[in-house]
This record gives C-alpha cells, structure tokens and sequence, in this order.
C-alpha cells in the first residue's frame, strides 16, 4: 500500500515527466510537419501524441519498474491488465483537436490507479504554462509556471447564480441541451480537454456535464484533483467513476459537480422528460422552462450510461 509521503513524492515526479512531455508538445504546436490519422473511432491521433506517449511511458517504467503503464497510445490486452492492482493511466495529448487547432487548451494527464481508484493525479497545461495536481489525502493544487502551487477547493453552489464548464467541440449534443435547459439561467465557462473538470475543481465552476463518449485516460488525473478538492466525478447514478474494471475502458456519461447538497441527477430529468411506453423521452426544448409544459416536444431515446451509446453530437 503506498503511504501518503510515497504518493507525495510520486505526484513531484510525475509532474516532472509531465513537464518533458509538455515541452516536446510545444515544440511541435503549430508545425506544419505535423502528421495527422484518424483512429477507428474516427478521433484524430497525431505524431505529436505517440512522441508524448513514448516520453512519458519510457520515463513511468524507469521510475517505478513494478507499476505497468496503460497509455492511449500504447493499451494492453484486457488479459493482462485485468490482473494489475496499480498501474499508470497516461492520456499523453488529451485535446488533440485543440492542439490542431492551435488554441493551446491540450493537456498531459498522467494519473495512478490502484484497485480501480485513481490515487494520483496530474493535469499539465503546457502551452498555458499551467498545472494541476493531487494526491490522495494530500489535497489539490495549482501551479502556474514556477510560482508556489496554491491549494484549491470546490466552492459551494449559489443556486440562482451556476456556472457550467463546457467544451469547446459539437453542442448539438441533444441531452446536453437539455441539462443546460433544465438550470434555468446560468453562465457557461468554455474549456478543452481536462481544463473543464479543473474549472470546478479550483472553484470556477459549479458543474461539468459530459454525455457523450470519453475513455478512461480522458478522466483519470482529473479525477484525483477533483475529489482532493472536495468534489465528486461519478456517472449519472452519482457512483464513483473507476478504473480498468472490465474489457472495455469506455466510460459512462459522467458528471463532475462541487457542491454535493445540489442534486445534480434531477437536472437531467424532469416534468418536461416523459417514458412514452417505449425506451424513447418526450422533452420539451422549445425555449420553456422546466415545468412549462407548452410549446414542441422532441423525441428522444433513452440516456443509456454511455459506454454502448452512438455519438450523436459530443461536447469536447
């Protein structure tokens, strides 16, 4: 079992691998020579994410020989992963979309898990010069270039005042048009990759919505600087998210929220959304709000727990 000091000094060395694998992202931000493929799931990987992988995978299994690592780039048979108790979870470029546009919100999230729980977490910014980090019962910061790293908390939710952390990617996700129709007037923080889940983490943002498909590395890092902040990540039946638990390493839809005494799970039902008798919703999106019951209703499949669902239309 590792001791708190142990995951202290991991957390410090981890960052550091961050850091290397950041500064080789900046180097190739933005350089034409940049090779782009499509995964089969049609993401974009790049030149750029197998160089970060190789850094970060290279220097994990020099520092700690005993701890396997699960990259994006670089994900082992379930075989043999089903038997690790603690393992690295790497996403080397998390935003590759944001790296190929250019706007510098990509992150390097490198976390550890043991028996399923994210215990260790690192979210590093590099073009923002800016930096995340936790580690269980340790708390969780935020650095910004060399200054001091600043504990950061979770705030708590002013009900008539929510900001909601979004993505910058497809808002046509139906079900997140929905969750935003259902708080009611509220402002929207708009973030690429990690940066969202950091946002309420350091006490920006109330709440974080994603239903729409993310993987396992996508989630990790954060997760740890969240819940050291003093909030939760769970799927929409508010359980914990975990970790290489199955063959798959989709994850659900999730929510990341703060304040715990805000039922964050009614937001994503209501009056308005109706079983019709079958697996499809009837919700009312024509401008009302919740409880108004006048105006169109649209039909809608059932929100699944998003590890099976098809993408239609995701929140970046």
């Amino acid at each position: 079992m590792l001791t708190l000091n142990g995951l202290s000094q991991l957390t410090d060395q981890a960052r550091e691998i961050a850091c290397i694998a950041g500064a080789r992202l900046i180097e190739l931000h933005g350089c034409p020579s940049v090779q782009v493929s499509h995964k089969d799931d049609l993401s974009p990987v790049t030149c750029a994410d197998r160089e970060a992988s190789d850094i970060i995978v290279t220097a994990l299994e020099e520092l700690e020989p005993s701890f396997p690592v699960l990259s994006e780039e670089r994900i082992p048979p379930n075989r043999e992963r089903s038997v690790w108790d603690t393992f690295w979870l790497v996403d080397p470029l998390d935003g590759t979309r944001e790296f190929l546009k250019g706007n510098g919100e990509f992150t390097v999230n490198i976390a550890l898990i043991q028996d399923g729980k994210p215990v260790l977490g690192v979210v590093l910014a590099p073009m923002l010069d800016l930096a995340y980090f936790a580690w269980q019962g340790g708390g969780a910061f935020r650095q910004h270039s060399s200054q001091t790293p600043e504990p950061i908390s979770v705030r708590h939710a002013d009900r008539e005042d929510l900001t909601v952390a979004c993505g910058r990617g497809n808002r046509n996700n139906v079900y997140l048009q929905w969750f935003l129709h259902s708080l009611g007037a509220h402002r929207e923080i708009s973030r690429g990759a990690s940066l969202k889940s950091c946002l309420v983490a350091e006490g920006s943002a109330d709440v974080y919505v994603r239903l729409g498909p993310t993987s396992e590395w996508d989630t990790a890092a954060a997760q740890v600087v969240v819940e050291e902040a003093g909030g939760h990540m769970t799927d929409t039946s508010m359980r914990q998210l975990r970790y290489n638990a199955s063959e798959s390493l989709v994850n659900p839809h999730f929510v990341v929220f703060g304040d715990d005494s805000v039922d964050w799970r009614s937001y994503l039902k209501s009056d308005d959304v109706s079983h019709n008798g079958s697996d499809e919703l009837s919700v009312d999106l024509s401008g009302h709000h919740p409880g108004d019951h006048s105006g169109d209703t649209h039909a809608l499949p059932a929100l699944d727990d998003g590890r099976s669902s098809e993408l239609l239309g995701y929140d970046e």
